[in-house]
């Protein structure tokens, strides 16, 4: 019984130390589908592409070149703000939330 208890305190406390939020500051923004299209030139992928694709979803390139997800609330985000933007391409964000495997559930996104 005190092993079964002292294991779940160990759990307990554990388990929030491997969830934490991170940024990630200025990096491309784009389209599920047009990812491999545009991975070597994100800047030049159009607001235009990004609103016709979003129903692929959206994710972020990082600095090494990995594509991350965005859940689907950061998805409806970036939706209203490519829509609200004057910006025609060069697609930069700003991202804070917890990254799980390739897909980050998404606090906050910001166009940069």
């Amino acid at each position: 019984m005190m092993r079964k208890l002292v294991l779940g305190m160990v759990i307990g406390f554990a388990v929030p130390l491997l969830v934490h939020a991170e940024t990630w500051q200025g990096v491309p923004i784009v389209d599920s589908q047009c990812y491999a299209k545009v991975k070597d030139n994100p800047d030049g992928h159009t607001v235009t592409c990004a609103l016709a694709c979003a129903k692929n979803g959206y994710g972020i390139i990082t600095s090494d070149g990995t594509f991350l997800k965005l859940d689907k609330s950061g998805n409806a985000r970036v939706v209203d703000l490519l829509k609200q933007t004057r910006k025609k391409d060069h697609l930069r964000v700003t991202v804070d939330g917890e990254r799980n495997g390739d897909t980050i559930k998404v606090n906050s996104v910001s166009l940069n």
